[in-house]
């Protein structure tokens, strides 16, 4: 067994909405059935008891070694704690080839699962024993290092909850929140209206402790030392307890509390100066620790924090104690987990000392045994939530203390005895305000119930009904798709919207060209909803980017496909007919939102079948009224769109608007069909989007399909009293259309200048020089360098042999290069003659045309 191709799908795919992994697999013969294995599932059981069945997804289908890799792969993660549960294996035509498709919910955690499944198959394949353990551990490392800590997981969890869409920025914990213009973003407990200035206030202990007492906010005296000397010295002159900590430190790094005696002094001073070389000496407060959190203006949670501690057994020393407290499941050495693990370091060492004890000392049964004073989860406490007890003035001080900062979620330190009584009452005090605050003390404590933090920071970032989602309208189909974006774009930016848009032709952003290329893929898509100045997101998306990478975004607003047809790009990736390619373009209409539309082309038999799959509305469009998918849905009272006397008719029930075809300069006052069809799709997607009809109107008499706005997408130009038309064309479909097209234009003579893509079918490309040979006159087949993958000559004698039944060709000839074959048919064609250039390089090509010919 081997696997030869590894895709990992980020986004909604053609198995569904998991993210997953799509393994290509071959097996040899004798693994293609499993029984044919001898004892190979019972070895396998034996080193994984908790796999589940081996079972086939589809009627009749043998289980193979690949279906085998596919629910080990799926069980190790889910053995491993995460949350999985989707998995599934296909067969493809190619004789022992296998699609494994695997669900993750880390990436890293899912590829590293499928290698340890291929190592656990091929370990019972040849019987040299098992490391499921080893496996398991090392997954569950890897998921523990990589997936989002408990705060920001609760954010994002809470985002969700909401319908907002998030995308993780980095491996650590920068998250976007939201799409283009209505986006936020957060990094742990921050977010992206945290001021650097109140951050930076709330790591200088010393000026937030002076702020706070500005404001009468009660807190302790103390000062600043930057040596052992000046620390004695300020605990002389405080005459009390004191505590000890970093001018700039967080998490309870190098803090000790209830210090009293010189030798403790220094070692405390030492910890907390290898943090900052400025240290706090201040007085201790006694009583015990709090930490309440503000969001907004609001309190939202509270708790009494215990510092680390052991209950001596009389038979196990301090040390010993520790490591069993430390193999709690819950205790880790980060923030994954809900407690961390309790470190005998120098602190705890000192604070021990002040307890006659050392590590090594064996406690009697039922002594408490003190690890450090301060009480932060990150070095091994534990919390209890009070929330519900906090005295009103008590939180009045901490909001106080929170808004004097300048932070919009922030952790305040109180010390005092109780929560019940303000802090005057009891002598407490403010000790500590903290940016960035760790949340899972309130989600998961140690005692009493955990709190909706992450709502609570969410509501801050987002008003009510706000899903931090723009507009996205997402168009696919086999011909149509970049003239229908580009016009729907244009729509919007008739309202004043800022547009980003994805197409074969590049990205634009606020009508900026900002990357080039084929951009219909989903790294395009989510560059431009990551854009912060997009507010409407018009994405091309292509067959190539879903069954790649799967879509670049959750879901959309509106789905439009233009049509299916006879498909293309077919015999690729194991799509080998148009309803095939179907399913690889209904994702976007399986992915419409709940209150979403899908404007689907009702006299396309496969597209009209999509509407069965979405989640929202469907919107038809058709020039034909009558077709009888457009009547059942008009009859029904919902939305279509059709052709009637020459104009543009949209109904919905008693509902109707009209737009004259004379006043849409694309479609040349009705005459080009396939302009027609994209302009109803358009409609269709604009009333959708709830664009008012002024404004669709508007905006169809005033867009252009010129080489500059749509390149290569029908672009017309004049030269020798002949017209020009350049057009991408790559398909049946496409060179059916434009035939017809040019076909019902009246000339003297019809040429056309055409190659063919070499990754094509043969049929494919006899198919459309057929089509050509019915309709014109003069045929010029040029071939360029990049053959992909053919021989030299191999492209244009296919195409030559679709023409050797025409009627109609008078003329062929064959060119090597692109530019040269434009240049014989330019210097060929005469006064009210027709030339269709069918362009490859797009920008290139129209370019040199530009420079022999001018615009219509």
């Amino acid at each position: 067994m081997e696997l030869t191709r590894i895709r990992a799908l980020r986004g909604p795919n053609l198995w569904g909405r998991h993210t997953a992994l799509e393994a290509l697999v071959k097996c040899e013969e004798n693994e293609k059935v499993i029984t044919n294995i001898s004892g190979f599932e019972t070895r396998l059981r034996a080193r994984f008891p908790e796999l589940s069945p081996l079972r086939s997804h589809s009627q009749n289908e043998v289980i193979s070694l690949a279906h085998a890799l596919e629910v080990c792969s799926r069980d190790l993660q889910a053995q491993a704690g995460c949350p999985v549960t989707f998995s599934r294996t296909m067969s493809t035509p190619d004789d022992g080839v296998y699609i494994v498709v695997v669900e993750y919910s880390e990436e890293k955690v899912g590829r590293l699962a499928l290698d340890l499944a291929m190592k656990l198959c091929r370990s019972a394949l040849i019987d040299n024993g098992s490391h499921l353990e080893e496996y398991i551990a090392q997954l569950r490392e890897l998921d523990e290092d990589i997936r989002l800590g408990p705060s920001t997981g609760s954010i994002v969890d809470a985002a969700i909850a909401r319908g907002i869409p998030y995308r993780r920025l980095t491996e650590g914990s920068m998250v976007q929140l939201g799409w283009g213009s209505k986006q936020k973003r957060i990094q742990a407990a921050e977010t992206s209206s945290t001021s650097a200035i109140a951050e930076s206030i709330a790591q200088d202990k010393e000026l937030t402790k002076n702020l706070l007492h500005a404001a009468g906010v009660p807190v302790p005296i103390g000062k600043i030392v930057t040596t052992v000397e000046e620390a004695w010295d300020a605990y002389l002159e405080i005459n009390a307890p004191v505590a000890i900590k970093p001018r700039d430190g967080n998490q309870g790094k190098g803090v000790a509390v209830n210090i009293s005696t010189r030798e403790q002094i220094e070692v405390a001073f030492n910890a907390a100066s290898r943090i900052s070389s400025e240290v706090i000496i201040e007085r201790y407060l006694p009583g015990h620790d709090h930490r309440l959190l503000v969001i907004g203006n609001q309190l939202v949670a509270a708790a009494r924090r215990e510092p680390p501690y052991v209950i001596g057994d009389n038979k196990h020393t301090v040390r010993q104690l520790v490591d069993t407290v430390n193999k709690d499941p819950l205790r880790g050495d980060g923030h994954a987990t809900s407690l961390s693990k309790i470190r005998i370091d120098d602190i705890a060492i000192s604070t021990l000392k002040n307890q006659n004890l050392t590590p090594e000392c064996v406690p009697p049964k039922g002594l408490r045994v003190t690890l450090r004073n301060n009480a932060n989860l990150s070095t091994g406490g534990t919390a209890t939530d009070v929330t519900d007890d906090v005295h009103p003035d008590l939180a009045a001080s901490a909001i106080a203390a929170a808004q004097m900062v300048g932070l919009d979620i922030c952790g305040v330190d109180v010390v005092c005895d109780n929560v019940y009584r303000p802090l005057e009452d009891q002598g407490g005090g403010i000790v500590e305000v903290n940016a960035a605050p760790g949340l899972r003390m309130h989600l998961h404590p140690s005692y009493g119930k955990g709190r909706p933090v992450g709502e609570a920071i969410i509501s801050t970032m987002f008003g009510k009904n706000d899903d931090g989602r723009i507009p996205v309208v997402a168009v696919s189909g086999t011909n149509g798709k970049t003239t229908t974006v580009k016009l729907i774009a244009h729509l919007f930016e008739e309202q004043g919207l800022r547009v980003g848009l994805t197409g074969t032709d590049g990205v634009y952003v606020n009508g900026r060209r900002i990357d080039t290329g084929d951009c219909s893929g989903p790294k395009s898509a989510r560059n431009v909803l990551m854009h912060p100045d997009v507010d409407a997101a018009i994405l091309e998306t292509a067959r190539g980017g879903i069954l790649r990478e799967g879509l670049g975004f959750d879901r959309c607003q509106v789905a439009v496909v233009t049509n299916i047809g006879e498909g293309d790009h077919l015999g690729m990736n194991y799509i080998n007919t148009a309803s095939e390619l179907a399913a690889v373009k209904r994702v976007i209409v399986q992915n419409v939102a709940p209150n979403g539309t899908a404007v689907l082309n009702a006299a396309d038999p496969i597209v009209a079948k999509m509407a069965k799959a979405c989640p929202g509305s469907v919107t038809y469009f058709a020039k034909d009224a009558n077709h009888p998918v457009m009547a059942k849905h008009r009859a029904q009272g919902l939305r279509v769109v059709f052709v009637q006397n020459n104009t543009i008719v949209a109904t919905e029930g008693k509902k109707e608007f009209h737009i004259e075809l004379g006043q849409v300069p694309i479609t040349a006052n009705g005459t080009i069909g396939f302009q027609v069809e994209n302009v109803l799709a358009v409609v269709g997607a604009a009333w959708a989007l709830n664009i008012p009809w002024e404004t669709i109107a508007q905006g169809l008499s005033s867009f252009v399909s010129d080489a500059k706005t749509v390149p290569g997408r029908f672009n017309m130009f004049n030269h020798k009293g002949a017209t020009i038309i350049a057009d991408y064309g790559h398909n049946p479909d496409a060179i059916q259309a434009l035939s017809d097209t040019i076909m019902n234009m009246p000339a003297k003579k019809r040429m056309v200048v055409i190659s063919g893509a070499g990754d094509r079918r043969d049929e494919d490309l006899r198919r459309q020089t057929e089509i050509l040979g019915q309709s014109f006159d003069h045929v010029i087949l040029y071939e360029d360098q990049c053959q992909r993958g053919r021989a030299d000559g191999e492209v244009i004698a296919i195409m030559r042999d679709g023409l050797s039944s025409s009627k109609q060709v008078k003329k062929v000839e064959e060119f090597y290069g692109e530019f040269l074959a434009i240049d014989k048919a330019l210097e060929q064609i005469g006064p009210e003659d027709i030339c269709l250039i069918l362009v490859d390089q797009v920008d290139e090509a129209l370019e040199h045309i530009a420079q022999n010919v001018k615009p219509a």
